[in-house]
């Protein structure tokens, strides 16, 4: 069973991103959304048909999302049944935790898979109705990452 649900790519201007990979790949947006995570307001964007989803994060100088270096693939997206048991094998394997939302209310982690120069983020299953309400609506439910028997 496969848990995939998006790539992310962490960009300076948004909307910029957004025109060019509607001409480059013709793909459609949902609107783009506001908001806050600790200090960090960020804009945040998914394509609509997926899955799989294309994601663009547009976050300041400092945040998880920071692209003041020029924009970058910055990770891949799974749902998990446990974020926590989950960052700990990723962890067993040698990919450390580079941020977790966890500490701020928010279900996720993200871990570095070094070999490919990007990010694994693991996302709370439970968060699913809620991202399929905002950016997929009538989407069917998304597996996820078994963590209690592989997956």
């Amino acid at each position: 069973m496969t848990a995939f649900y998006h790539v992310c790519f962490a960009v300076p201007d948004l909307e910029a991103a957004m025109r060019d990979l509607r001409g480059a790949a013709g793909v459609e947006w949902s609107e783009p959304k506001r908001d806050r995570l600790a200090e960090w307001d960020y804009r945040i964007v998914f394509t609509r048909g997926g899955p799989p989803f294309i994601e663009l994060i547009e976050g300041p100088a400092g945040s998880p999302w920071d692209a003041s270096d020029g924009p970058r693939f910055d990770h891949l997206g799974y749902w998990s049944d446990s974020v926590e048991a989950g960052s700990r094998r990723l962890a067993d394997q040698g990919m450390a935790e580079d941020f977790s939302g966890c500490p701020y209310g928010r279900p996720f982690a993200y871990h570095r898979v070094d070999s490919i120069g990007a990010r694994v983020e693991l996302v709370d299953a439970a968060r699913q109705p809620g991202f399929l309400a905002n950016w997929h609506p009538g989407g069917d439910a998304m597996p996820a990452i078994s963590e209690k028997g592989g997956r």
